[in-house]
């Protein structure tokens, strides 16, 4: 697992900071095909050190590539001094990336009888799927991932120019739960950046697209929605928590 020491994470943060103004330099960093990959070590090592209901994700620069730097975040969340920090490179896809969701119906037939056992009643119904949360809609994870590929160097442009990179995340906020830490079987997730519409700050906004692969993706229950595709993450700025 690559992690970073507590001054290379400093470095790599601040490095971050003063690149969000520069248009050129971000349009270097950030080929909008890219993806980031958390396997299975670097899951379990979140999970065994975050104590919050969220963990942090800093956006840094290391070896002139942007990384993902994974902060744990103590009872009360705020970030937890580490002597070592995993963290994930944005590089290209290897092979095709599966965004899959799985609908389940439950149809119920009635059919009434009468006294002499004649049918009088005959009539049937569909129950549609309830989704589980945490889960994004296939169609619009995709769309997201699709504009980001499109206009993500717009977007920074328009952040680089108009608004002097201010306005550009330097961290995100996961739901830790969101990512299925615990769920059995998961071996791996990939990340993408997105760009989605926020109605409360009236525009667009980069969000984190997660994707995950498990050894076998099922549902006990019936009538319900499932998906390997997850979109919760919260970014800073606009929301700044710690």
């Amino acid at each position: 697992m690559t992690t970073l020491n507590r001054d290379e994470y400093t470095l790599a943060t601040a490095e971050w900071s003063s690149c969000v103004s520069d248009f050129t330099a971000i349009e270097k960093l950030i080929p909008t095909n890219y993806i980031f990959e958390m396997p299975k070590e670097q899951l379990d090592w979140i999970r065994e050190n975050n104590q919050y209901k969220d963990f942090c994700t800093e956006v840094g620069i290391y070896n002139d590539k942007l990384i993902l730097i994974f902060c744990p975040l103590d009872d009360k969340g705020q970030r937890k001094a580490m002597s070592a920090y995993a963290f994930s490179t944005l590089g290209p896809l290897d092979g095709t990336l599966t965004l899959q969701e799985k609908q389940e119906y439950t149809i119920v037939k009635n059919s009434v009888l009468s006294s002499d056992l004649r049918r009088v009643d005959n009539d049937e119904s569909m129950i549609l799927p309830v989704t589980d949360r945490p889960i994004m809609s296939q169609d619009k994870a995709v769309a997201a991932i699709e504009l980001w590929r499109t206009e993500g160097m717009d977007w920074f442009y328009l952040e680089c120019t108009e608004f002097e990179g201010v306005r550009v995340f330097k961290r995100f906020y996961v739901p830790s739960a969101d990512l299925c830490l615990d769920k059995p079987g998961l071996l791996q997730i990939k990340c993408s950046f997105g760009l989605k519409y926020n109605d409360i700050y009236q525009r667009m906004l980069v969000t984190l697209i997660f994707i995950s692969f498990n050894q076998l993706l099922e549902n006990n229950g019936s009538s319900q929605t499932i998906s390997n595709t997850y979109d919760w993450s919260q970014p800073c700025p606009p929301i700044c928590r710690i």
